[in-house]
């Protein structure tokens, strides 16, 4: 098994998972999911009737499906349907099972907490504030990274006016800038630091940090 692909395990259960290093994202075998949310004794035709249900009814989520090859149980390769975060997400909505209630009442809490932000967006840096916190980050730290964002935004809101496309054109510029104090762009930045989808300035000292910032 190669650093790019993990076995994680869910509830008891182990879930496939493939690390995508150009889109960086993880895939999750949807079988597995299925399986250990419904514990049927066939998972692969549980997916295939709900797959089928949710074709006609014109699902998203069976339309940009996508297959990479894992490996079986027989220790063999196949072509498995897989799903990243957020199709996984809206997959574990269309399951009828006390397995999956508790994560649909977690995504209606998610979903209710950034419309508030949408109303207050002062709420947005009082739950970022707590999640740092959590993490065990220092208060000092916190607020530089905070700092940092506030930084980070007026630069967008700049590029913003100037035509930048937010997406492909912020990367890009954003790599650029990366390049101009690190000598290398944000991909390698992380690979160096053994990052996959954790954010690159939640991973730099006070120290590093202020210097970023003075290049943002």
């Amino acid at each position: 098994m190669t650093k790019e692909t993990a076995i994680k395990l869910f509830n008891e259960r182990h879930i496939r998972t493939q690390w995508d290093d150009d889109q960086e994202k993880w895939y999750f075998s949807i079988v597995d999911v299925v399986g250990v949310l419904t514990e049927s004794e066939n998972a692969n035709n549980y997916w295939k009737v709900l797959k089928n249900r949710l074709k006609k009814e014109g699902s998203q989520l069976v339309t940009n499906c996508n297959q990479l090859k894992m490996q079986s149980s027989d220790g063999k390769y196949y072509k498995t349907d897989v799903a990243d975060t957020e199709q996984l997400f809206r997959l574990i909505q269309t399951i009828p099972s006390p397995k999956a209630e508790p994560f649909k009442l977690w995504l209606a809490k998610v979903g209710r907490e950034r419309i508030d932000e949408i109303e207050d967006p002062e709420l947005a840096f009082d739950r970022a504030m707590q999640t740092y916190l959590k993490k065990g980050y220092t208060k000092e730290w916190i607020n530089q990274r905070l700092k940092s964002i506030e930084v980070r935004k007026e630069l967008t809101d700049e590029w913003q006016e100037r035509g930048m496309k937010e997406g492909l054109e912020y990367a890009i510029l954003t790599n650029e800038i990366t390049k101009a104090w690190a000598d290398r762009d944000v991909k390698a930045y992380k690979k160096l630091k053994g990052l996959k989808k954790e954010n690159l300035r939640d991973n730099m000292t006070n120290k590093v940090s202020e210097i970023y910032v003075l290049y943002f």
